[in-house]
C-alpha cells in the first residue's frame, strides 16, 4: 500500500510486442521519464494477444520471440516487466522470461490458470472482470494466497455498461484495496467493445481524466498503454496514449499526489 512518502507505481507499454525497436525504443523514453519523476516502473507488453475480436487480428511476432524481447527490455533497462497468459502451459513458459503474470479480465474466474500463474512464485496481476463486482476480487486474491503466493495485484479496468461501453466506479478502489494494493487501468477502461467493424474503439481524450481520479482515490499504481503511433499500432491503437505524453501527465499525476498528501 502506498504511504505519505511513496509515489504510485507505473505498469506501461506498448498494448503488444510488435518487434524488438518498438520496445526497446518505448521502455527507453518510459524509463527516462520515470527516472525522473521518481515513480517505480514496470514495462508492460503482452507476448501475445489470444482475446480477438475477428480471426485476422493480429495475435503476435511469436510466443518465444516476443518473450525473449521482453527479457532484453528488463535486462537492459533494469527493470521488471509484465505480460498477460492465456492458458495454464503460459505460466510456466512467460515465468521464465518475465517478473510478473497478468491475468486477463475475462480470464479471472478460471481457478486453475491463476492458480498455474500463483505457483510459479511470480507476482500475479489479476485484472477484475468487466463482469464482476470489487468485492468478488477477495476470492481472486485468495486463490493467489492459498497456493502459497504473497505477491498479488488486483487491477481495475472498468466495468460494462451495455454492449459498448465500460464505466470506472472509483468506489471499487478502496474496497480492493482491503485485499490487495489496487493498480487503475487507465486505457483499457476507456475501451468500446463490441464495435460493428470488429475492431474496438476508445476515448484517450479522457486518458487524464480517468488517472487523475485514480490519484485522488488514492490508487496504488497506474497501468498505461503508450504507442509512439498509436494510430498504426497493430492492437488497442484506439485507446493507448502516445507517447509524447505520456511526460506532461505523469508530471501532473505527481504533482497531485504530493497536494494530496501535503494537507
Amino acid at each position: 500500500m502506498l504511504n505519505k512518502e511513496e509515489n504510485f507505481f507505473l505498469l506501461a507499454g506498448p498494448c503488444a510486442i510488435e518487434g524488438e525497436e518498438m520496445a526497446m525504443r518505448i521502455a527507453e523514453r518510459i524509463v527516462q521519464i520515470t527516472n525522473k519523476l521518481n515513480i517505480p516502473y514496470t514495462f508492460k507488453g503482452s507476448f501475445k494477444k489470444a482475446n480477438r475480436s475477428r480471426i485476422d487480428s493480429f495475435t503476435g511476432i511469436g510466443d518465444e520471440k516476443a518473450l525473449k524481447i521482453l527479457e532484453k527490455v528488463g535486462r537492459t533497462f533494469g527493470v521488471p516487466t509484465v505480460t498477460d497468459i492465456h492458458e495454464i502451459a503460459d505460466a510456466t513458459m512467460a515465468a521464465a522470461y518475465v517478473d510478473v503474470l497478468q491475468i486477463p479480465a475475462f480470464l479471472v474466474r478460471q481457478t486453475d490458470l491463476v492458480v498455474a500463474a500463483a505457483k510459479t512464485g511470480k507476482t500475479v496481476n489479476l485484472k477484475k472482470g468487466q463482469f464482476m463486482s470489487p468485492e468478488s476480487m477477495q476470492h481472486a486474491v485468495q486463490k493467489v494466497l492459498d497456493s502459497g503466493n504473497e505477491h498479488v495485484l488486483i487491477t481495475d479496468r472498468g466495468t460494462m455498461f451495455g454492449y459498448q461501453d465500460l464505466i470506472v466506479d472509483f468506489r471499487g478502489i478502496p474496497t480492493m484495496r482491503a485485499y490487495a494494493p489496487v493498480v487503475m487501468d487507465v486505457t483499457h477502461s476507456l475501451q468500446q467493445p463490441n464495435q460493428q467493424s470488429g475492431v474496438t474503439g476508445g476515448r484517450p481524450e479522457m486518458i487524464e481524466t480517468i488517472a487523475r481520479a485514480a490519484i485522488v482515490n488514492n490508487a496504488d499504481g497506474l497501468f498505461i498503454e503508450t504507442h509512439f503511433d498509436p494510430k498504426n499500432a497493430k492492437s488497442d491503437g484506439a485507446n493507448m496514449l502516445h507517447l509524447d505524453l505520456l511526460e506532461g501527465l505523469l508530471t501532473r499525476l505527481v504533482a497531485i499526489r504530493e497536494t494530496i498528501y501535503n494537507f
